[in-house]
């Protein structure tokens, strides 16, 4: 039965997909060859189901017209017609389907064919492309596989090599050239290619290679969708049911279900943040995974004897809001929750950011309407906003057609863009987002990685996690996509503070690994959801002493950077850098500094004496508020993806890619001590707003030494404070480390308090302000008021997350 697009969208949902099992034909002779004891009725859902399947590949029928189409279309048809220009198709003495992935017994190679394969395949099963239902590439892909399975990857042999490739690359795409050619392919080849799921991955619970070790997050979901598609293939029950349980982990009392909200380690926590590898902020590559494998489960399973229907799974539908909408602007994928995916040249965060749309809007096709209509909305929303690379060039043609149907919708209007500010304390992350930027902070900690690099990626990594800060402009949604990472100076990289010593590659060996500093602060309080307090304790890389406490205040139009304690004793200098700006190919955006515009010639460098204020055009203002020597640098920087990657899946290209940038930072000297800076960062301001800024100073600095750093802004009657130590700080006393965020309008005083190193049970605080009485507070927040008015919070075990109070003056 073809499908048009309008009823894929349906068909996908609970209720369409009954329709669809009903009018479904039998299942073909070759799965009926390697399956198992059945019914007739299991063998009409089976054939729906593997049909669904093959529509979720292809998209079914859809207009060719259509330029969204065509584009889609003819991305597909270039790709399929490169490699199958360059397969080998000669049957005798041939090594490997592709000269570049030679030898096939590699376990890369072997799961990198498999996946030109299904390219292969589903341009040979979409209809519109040069290859198109083409007797002979259906005859070659039959061999194909057969070759691969005979050659490399059989239930003979052992695993060696990357275990991923093994038991999850390799047998997802295998499955997938099974359902497309399942018709083509003689029940004996069938048959084998099955066995070799079975060997590799037998169930989504276990990894294969290591029974004892429990599969969690991204890869348990991708080995659910793998058992899911072997069970339908092999019209096998109990892979079906094995394959939907795995989701709720029912054989382990739901210790490693997917839909319940993780304590530690991986997956999905109540505060928005997930985390992969135990330690990693992972949400837009891993987590983009675990949402899509989840969402692919619920569509093809839905209305079949094996729909998924634990009511847990609204875990996946509030990850959308809380997870993923504030990570993605304007339809790209932040990098600061990218992991080592930054250096991949073909993953860029347009790339990433429109798998997660797609995941979203596949979800959207089974969740509630009150669910489904919001998420249309935002996606509607990022989709009309990003017009810097076409969403119909990054996806598949069945993501498209989703993504057509929700812009087509007159119905649906398309959300602004997100606003608010969100403290992930489980992944060691902040993002700050105002109508026409947003402000993301990467830190790390103990309990989480500053950065993860292995199998050859992310080889320049080192500072990513200590305080890395990333500027969106929504007139600007190139600057990390266009050829950043193999071209920013990585020693210095904008938020930092470093020791300018050389550093080796990261993650030449196999593997992956993790480095986790000692320092136990990083994270925040937010008030309000519109103001923030950050602060990260940076001990330094093994082999540096250097430490520096550092804070950020979040505000409506501007970010307060405060550095303190820095210290070193190696003998090398340290440097805080205020920005490394991605001007582009060409960019020729003027520096002014205090009032004086700059030279725009390249590689000059400038260092300018007590400076007040700096800015950069279509960008925004830099405001000193300490008399500093501020250093500049105009400079065309040329590097290659390789050099930051030398994966054998995900290897950049050699080619050199030439960038040019604006840096600004400030010295501290020769192994410093208790150094400090501070400054201000005024996004999308125009120079002349930013000299105004500079000369008010509307933001004032109370303290920035080892025991607080703190600031007051007075037109919104806002204290914030990070304490390092017992202390006082702006007529605020706190019995320990803490960050607090007070906040005065009209007869009501707005309370926010966090301990973000976690090392605490309880908190007090003495406000300067005299309280009548508690209009509202949490359950672990208790109130003295009076002149002197004292505030208990319960902090132990609260994770770091913000604990809110609302008295009344």
């Amino acid at each position: 039965m073809d499908m048009s697009r309008r009823s894929l969208l349906t068909a996908t949902g609970a209720t369409a997909a009954t329709a669809l099992i009903a009018t479904a034909g039998p299942a073909s002779g070759a799965a009926q060859a390697a399956g198992t004891a059945r019914d007739s009725t299991d063998a009409d859902d089976f054939g729906a189901l593997l049909q669904r399947a093959g529509t979720l590949l292809t998209g079914g029928a859809f207009d060719s017209a259509d330029p969204d189409f065509a584009m889609a279309l003819d991305t597909l048809d270039t790709t399929a017609r490169g490699f199958w220009g360059t397969l080998d198709r000669d049957t005798t003495g041939r090594a490997a389907l592709w000269a570049d992935l030679a030898p096939l017994t590699d376990a890369g190679n072997f799961g990198q064919s498999y996946t030109r394969l299904r390219t292969l395949a589903t341009a040979w099963a979409t209809p519109g492309t040069s290859l198109t239902a083409d007797q002979e590439v259906a005859d070659t892909l039959v061999a194909a596989l057969r070759f691969v399975h005979d050659t490399a990857y059989n239930p003979g042999l052992p695993e060696r090599g990357n275990w991923w490739f093994w038991e999850i690359g390799a047998p997802r795409a295998l499955m997938d050239c099974c359902v497309l050619l399942r018709d083509r392919l003689p029940g004996t080849d069938l048959a084998a290619h099955l066995a070799v799921v079975d060997r590799f991955c037998p169930d989504a619970d276990r990894r294969t290679n290591s029974p004892t070790l429990a599969e969690t997050g991204a890869n348990r979901t991708d080995k659910a969708v793998i058992v899911a598609l072997r069970g339908l293939l092999g019209q096998d029950t109990a892979k079906l049911a094995s394959a939907r349980d795995a989701l709720s982990d029912v054989r382990d009392s739901g210790r490693n279900s997917l839909f319940r909200y993780a304590a530690s380690g991986d997956g999905f926590y109540e505060d928005g943040s997930f985390v992969q590898h135990d330690v990693v902020a992972y949400t837009g590559t891993y987590g983009t995974v675990l949402l899509g494998g989840a969402a692919y489960l619920l569509a093809l399973l839905a209305g079949s004897p094996w729909e998924v229907a634990d009511p847990k799974v609204s875990v996946m539908y509030e990850a959308v809001e809380r997870s993923f909408t504030p990570v993605v602007f304007d339809g790209l994928m932040m990098d600061a929750v990218r992991g080592r995916a930054v250096s991949r040249e073909r993953a860029g965060d347009h790339r990433d950011g429109a798998a997660a749309v797609a995941a979203i809007l596949l979800l959207a096709t089974g969740a509630p309407a009150a669910y489904a209509d919001r998420w249309r909305a935002v996606v509607k929303g990022w989709l009309t906003r990003n017009r810097t690379i076409p969403f119909a060039g990054l996806v598949t043609l069945p993501q498209l057609a989703l993504a057509k149907d929700v812009l087509g919708d007159r119905k649906i209007q398309a959300e602004p863009r997100t606003t608010g500010l969100t403290v992930f304390a489980d992944m060691d992350r902040v993002v700050h987002r105002r109508p026409q930027w947003a402000f993301t902070l990467s830190m790390s900690s103990k309990r989480i990685s500053a950065y993860e690099a292995g199998n050859g990626e992310n080889l320049h990594g080192w500072y990513t996690g200590d305080g890395m800060t990333y500027l969106y402009d929504a007139d600007d949604l190139g600057q990390f996509n266009d050829g950043f990472w193999p071209t920013v100076d990585p020693n210095r990289l904008p938020g930092t503070t470093v020791d300018t010593r050389r550093r080796t590659d990261l993650g030449t060996g196999g593997g992956t690994s993790t480095y986790r500093p000692g320092n136990a602060v990083a994270g925040g309080a937010v008030l309000q959801d519109r103001y923030g307090a950050a602060a990260m304790e940076v001990t330094g890389a093994p082999g540096t002493t250097l430490r520096a406490r550092k804070s950020w205040f979040l505000l409506d139009n501007a970010v307060v950077a405060l550095g303190s304690g820095i210290s070193s004793g190696d003998g090398h200098p340290v440097e805080t850098v205020l920005e490394n700006r991605n001007l582009g190919t060409d960019g020729r955006h003027r520096l002014t500094v205090d009032g004086i515009r700059q030279p725009l010639a390249q590689g000059r460098p400038a260092d300018f004496d007590r400076a007040r204020w700096a800015h950069i055009e279509d960008v925004g203002g830099y405001a000193l508020l300490e008399r500093t020597t501020l250093h500049t640098l105009r400079e065309e920087r040329t590097g290659a993806w390789r050099e930051i990657n030398t994966g054998a899946d995900t290897g950049g290209s050699a080619d050199s890619v030439t960038r040019r940038y604006l840096t600004l930072w400030v010295g501290h000297g020769v192994s410093p001590t208790d150094a400090r800076y501070a400054y201000v960062l005024l996004p999308g301001a125009s120079a002349a707003a930013t000299a105004v800024w500079s000369h008010s100073r509307p933001v004032h600095v109370l303290v920035n030494d080892a025991t607080a750093q703190a600031v007051d802004v007075r037109r919104l009657g806002l204290t914030a404070v990070n304490f390092w130590a017992a202390g006082s700080a702006g007529g605020i006393t706190a019995s320990g480390p803490s960050s607090v965020l007070l906040r005065r309008h009209g007869p009501r005083l707005s309370v926010a308090v966090a301990d973000p190193g976690r090392t605490q049970t309880s908190l007090t605080l003495e406000l300067p302000h005299h309280v009548r009485k508690v209009g509202g507070a949490d359950e672990t927040v208790s109130v003295v008021p009076g002149r002197r008015t004292l505030i208990t919070v319960a902090v132990g075990g609260s994770r770091g997350h913000t604990h809110h109070a609302e008295l009344v003056l």
